[in-house]
């Protein structure tokens, strides 16, 4: 009975377990090479190989689904629509992280198209990997960094005097300063000094909602 259904809606005529198997296990061993070695290759976020796999292994199963049968187009457009509601708010996702996550969507689109040729799509998932491994230098990135953010009781006359300031009440030599906002009415200063990361603590980029600021004595 489940089968003369499945036949009725056309699933039987377009769905292959071989071919799923393959191209599944295609899209596995591609997602261990850019989530567990190419994305890895430096400290990132810890929750992304989770975004990461996620997405891969959901745009895949729903890609299979509905090539499976005979779906109208507006399914495809609704998948689409949906994706395109899924965002990477969290301030410590990086432009690295966004590319990596096109990559993930781009090989589960790739393996996720029934009865296609095996060996283009093993082509396109290699150029896309090689692509990656070529421009993502690991060597290139700068030590992981945190940023504090202090209002300085005080208007500089001259700007290079404000990270020797930050030095000497802050008590380490910042890597950089740079000057958020100057109040000339309350007479004080803005800045975000960026210092190196301690051991075990996560890099930190700029907060797009200003934290609670530390006032230098």
């Amino acid at each position: 009975m489940h089968a003369s259904v499945l036949a009725a809606k056309g699933i039987t005529d377009h769905l292959s377990v071989t071919d799923l198997m393959t191209r599944g296990g295609l899209d596995v061993i591609a997602l261990l090479l850019l989530v567990g070695w190419l994305y890895r290759r430096r400290p990132s976020v810890p929750a992304m190989p989770l975004v990461l796999a996620a997405l891969n292994i959901g745009l895949f199963a729903a890609m299979s689904t509905i090539s499976a049968g005979k779906f109208p187009a507006g399914v495809g457009f609704g998948l689409f629509g949906i994706l395109s509601l899924v965002r990477l708010r969290s301030a410590a996702f990086t432009l690295r992280d966004v590319a990596y996550t096109f990559v993930s969507l781009v090989i589960a689109l790739c393996t996720g198209l029934p009865q296609r040729q095996t060996w283009l799509v093993v082509a396109l998932v290699v150029v896309v990997l090689v692509a990656v491994l070529v421009v993502d230098d690991p060597t290139s990135y700068e030590p992981p960094t945190r940023t504090v953010k202090l209002t300085l009781d005080r208007i500089y006359p001259d700007p290079a005097l404000i990270a020797a300031d930050v030095a000497f009440r802050f008590g380490q030599t910042p890597l950089s300063v740079v000057v958020d906002e100057v109040d000339y009415v309350r007479e004080t200063t803005r800045v975000s000094a960026r210092y190196p990361a301690e051991p075990r603590e996560p890099a930190a980029v700029a907060d797009p909602e200003p934290r609670e600021p530390v006032m230098a004595p």
